[in-house]
């Protein structure tokens, strides 16, 4: 976009209207100090963020309900954004399978670009409200769905054009921005603006705004993941044992859940094909494979819910 083009009068404007690309004069000669003294500027900056997010908690609880109700449906969770945002979200896609046994198809990552743009810019991706659109009308998005915009501005084309083609179609729709009044939160049902300031190096939106971007993505995952009963209490029962580390962090839970000794553990694990969640029920509820499965399947994946069901049956027989 050439100077003499009008919309690069109008997109300057915007820049200069967002507390993430403010300038900062005071820190205009960090280049000069010590690196000892910028790493602890750098980490007091990026100690505030927290807070940022503690001061937007209920719009996070709110917009976690409503996503896990969607989910519970039958909906999937997508995430869609332009570089560090469309990575983050990627990335948080991504660690669900492995982490709560989630089918790689019910939380999801688009990224301006496509994949290709995970490690290399895409120029111009960012800017199309229509590729957000194809890019969801690739998925098939329905109203059952829940599309979460991620944008450090908040102005950023695709990630608004995701959330208003959501929208329209009748999805659930979130806008997580860093800065206040952005058109992403005002497209958007939940709108989730975590205000951290301007950058240490001015605009450079990978570092606060990234890191408020994640702690919050962080949250929606897990917290909407305990909701759909993906945890008991604080262990991880979900867990897909695909490699030694997870094998022997599955045997722990197991053993955290019950107190079960080794090899009772091994013998519900066998019974259970390696489903944590399933031995647990196996050797807390008194019943084999076959039924532990039934009762959780009949709990919709709640293992308290299917305890409370096998010891119901166990007082009445």
């Amino acid at each position: 976009m050439p100077p003499t083009d009008p919309n690069y009068t109008v997109l300057r404007s915007q820049l200069a209207s967002l507390t993430t690309e403010e300038h900062r004069p005071d820190l205009a000669d960090i280049d000069r100090r010590p690196t000892l003294d910028v790493a602890r500027l750098m980490n007091d900056e990026d100690a505030t963020v927290p807070a940022a997010v503690a001061e937007r908690l209920p719009e996070i609880a709110a917009a976690i309900d409503a996503i896990a109700a969607r989910m519970t449906r039958g909906g999937r969770l997508i995430y869609a954004g332009a570089g560090t945002a469309g990575r983050l979200g990627v990335l948080d896609a991504s660690e669900c399978p492995p982490t709560f046994n989630t089918d790689p198809s019910e939380v999801l990552g688009l990224i301006a670009g496509g994949p290709s743009a995970m490690v290399t810019a895409v120029e111009g991706a960012e800017d199309s409200k229509e590729l957000a659109a194809a890019d969801l009308t690739a998925l098939a998005v329905a109203d059952r769905d829940v599309v979460v915009g991620i944008s450090a501005s908040g102005r950023t084309p695709y990630a608004v054009g995701a959330v208003e083609h959501a929208r329209a179609i009748g999805a659930l729709t979130i806008g997580l921005s860093c800065n206040a009044d952005s058109a992403l939160a005002a497209a958007a049902e939940h709108g989730i603006e975590i205000i951290v300031g301007p950058e240490l190096i001015t605009g450079s939106t990978r570092l606060k705004a990234g890191t408020a971007q994640k702690l919050v993505l962080n949250m929606i995952s897990t917290l909407t993941m305990i909701r759909l009963g993906k945890t008991y209490g604080n262990l991880m029962v979900d867990v897909r044992a695909s490699n030694d580390k997870l094998r022997a962090r599955s045997r722990r839970i197991v053993a955290l859940a019950t107190g079960a000794s080794d090899l009772e553990i091994e013998a519900a694990l066998t019974e259970t094909g390696g489903e944590v969640k399933h031995a647990i029920l196996v050797l807390l509820g008194g019943v084999d494979g076959r039924e532990a499965a039934r009762l959780l399947a009949a709990s919709k994946g709640h293992l308290r819910a299917a305890l409370q069901s096998a010891t119901a049956h166990a007082s009445t027989t």
